[in-house]
Order: C-alpha cells, then sequence, then structure tokens
C-alpha cells in the first residue's frame, strides 16, 4: 500500500472521529444555553395539596357558611355539618363537596346536598333541588377560574 494511500484512510478516520465528537459537543451545547422555557405561574394543574388549588380554595369559600365537619386536601373532600338559615330555622342542609380531578375542568368538582325539614319537632329528610346542587358547582368552578385569573395578572 501506498503512503499517500494509508494517510487519507487514517485522515478520513480521523475525519469521522472528529465529525461525531463535533455533532456531540453540539447536542450537549444545546442542553447549558440559558433559553429555558418559562413556568406557567398560572397552570390550570395546581396541585401541591393533593388537589387542584383552585378548586380547594373556591370550594371552601363557597361552602364557608355552613361549619366545617371534615376537610380532607389530600383526598379532596369536604363536609360540612348542618347549617341552618336563621331566616328559616324548620330546614337545614349539610354540604359534601368532591373534588376529583387535579386539572381545573368542568367534571372535576361534585357537590352532594342533604337537607332536612322540621316536622313535630325531629328532622325529616327532604329532596333537594337538582338546580341548587348545579348552582353550587357553578359558583366554585367560577371562583376556581376567577382565583387563577387573578393568578395570571400578578
Amino acid at each position: 500500500m501506498s503512503a499517500p494511500l494509508s494517510a487519507f484512510r487514517l485522515s478520513a478516520r480521523n475525519c469521522g472521529r472528529t465529525l461525531v465528537l463535533v455533532a456531540g459537543m453540539g447536542a450537549l451545547a444545546a442542553c447549558g444555553g440559558g433559553n429555558r422555557p418559562q413556568a406557567d405561574v398560572a397552570a390550570s394543574q395546581v396541585n401541591t395539596i393533593g388537589v387542584n388549588s383552585y378548586l380547594w380554595r373556591a370550594s371552601l369559600e363557597t361552602v364557608s357558611f355552613a361549619p366545617l365537619l371534615q376537610a380532607d386536601s389530600a383526598g379532596g373532600v369536604i363536609v360540612t355539618d348542618w347549617y341552618t338559615n336563621p331566616g328559616n330555622q324548620g330546614e337545614r342542609v349539610k354540604i359534601t363537596v368532591t373534588i376529583l380531578d387535579q386539572d381545573l375542568r368542568a367534571d372535576a368538582v361534585r357537590v352532594a346536598a342533604s337537607r332536612q325539614v322540621a316536622q313535630g319537632g325531629t328532622w325529616v329528610n327532604a329532596p333537594v333541588q337538582a338546580a341548587t346542587v348545579q348552582k353550587l358547582e357553578d359558583i366554585i368552578l367560577t371562583k376556581a377560574r376567577d382565583l387563577r385569573r387573578s393568578t395570571v395578572a400578578s
């Protein structure tokens, strides 16, 4: 084999190695750049307490008129004790709010309500209008969205 041909082979081999080395350095250089994506300060999924924090805070605000019996932020359950409206002493309600998802979504919150009316000195179960439960869910969702918007604005 002549000297120029073997030099060419060594040169081609070195060129291939150099090309791989340069490509690897270029890939690593892209990792250390200062152009990192900005975090979304008002992401729809904020769950440092186990559930979506916007839904949690909005739910607590919404049922704050009644005394709390249980509030489990890890499981996403809020249960109120019986609440009697001072204007209507013959009726009382108990509310359970369950947060079902970590995202701020319309189907991520469920409200259940129990209602009792006074009859003959005892409390008797009475039906709750479906519109009442739906209205509470709407109030919670609206407050949660407002909380998220106010986080974006600040």
